[in-house]
């Protein structure tokens, strides 16, 4: 008897073991999620052929003097030419949670001599960004890998100086495919207190551009309703 309530207490207590315990005060995202570094992409010069950088940022109206942070920054493709595009008046806050790729993003920025770009190590849940202090957002081709939207965003969204937006790049296929179907996107946004601006497909994105701006005030974590997927579902439960 003792045993039996002994493992009963376990499973009871240990609903969450599989989740970040930083994690566990928000709702569940029942999606699956895409592995880490996975992504197809092709070399900076074919991207740029296709005019990608470009589009995004004329999208989102980055100009001289600009604050941006870029998460999931990996090699740095987006960082150096927000650099570029923002000017010495602007910022670009790169960041990461791949300790090799900060490493060589870090390489590059000094060989580029990037002095307005600062690197930041962030956690799966968490950019790490520091509050009131971005004009855009960006999570381009990365969004999908993340396995706690829920979390990941309420703790993005202080971050956004007023009127500040963030963009998001992906591609419309299922998360465990390196992918973000759009209505799930608006769903786990619309949860944490986001609003759609604008949406647009683009063959040069090889997906679509979504942007979001803050709407209303931020919910507190016990009360996001978390978006059902089950059978092909988008809505909130």
């Amino acid at each position: 008897m003792g045993l039996v309530l002994a493992l009963t207490g376990c499973q009871q207590a240990t609903p969450d073991a599989d989740r970040p315990e930083t994690s566990r005060q928000f709702p569940r995202a029942w999606r699956p999620v895409s592995a880490l570094g996975g992504n197809d992409f092709a070399s900076e010069d074919q991207r740029d052929n296709l005019g990608e950088a470009k589009v995004v940022m004329d999208l989102a109206r980055i100009g001289a003097g600009t604050t941006v942070a870029d998460i999931g920054a990996g090699e740095g493709y987006y960082t150096v030419r927000l650099a570029e595009r923002v000017g010495a008046k602007g910022r670009v806050l790169a960041e990461d949670i791949d300790p090799g790729a900060i490493q060589r993003l870090g390489q590059r920025v000094e060989r580029d001599r990037l002095d307005n770009v600062s690197i930041k190590t962030g956690t799966p849940d968490d950019p790490r960004l520091p509050d009131n202090s971005f004009d855009r957002i960006f999570l381009v081709h990365m969004y999908h890998e993340v396995g706690e939207p829920y979390a990941f965003l309420w703790r993005l969204r202080p971050a956004l100086r007023a009127g500040g937006q963030v963009i998001v790049v992906d591609a419309d296929r299922p998360t465990d495919q390196h992918g973000m179907p759009p209505e799930l996107l608006f769903c786990e946004f619309q949860a944490v207190g986001f609003r759609l601006a604008e949406f647009v497909r683009k063959p040069e994105l090889k997906g679509y551009y979504a942007q979001f701006e803050a709407s209303g005030e931020r919910p507190e974590p016990a009360a996001i309703k978390p978006c059902n997927t089950a059978k092909g579902k988008t809505g909130t439960q």
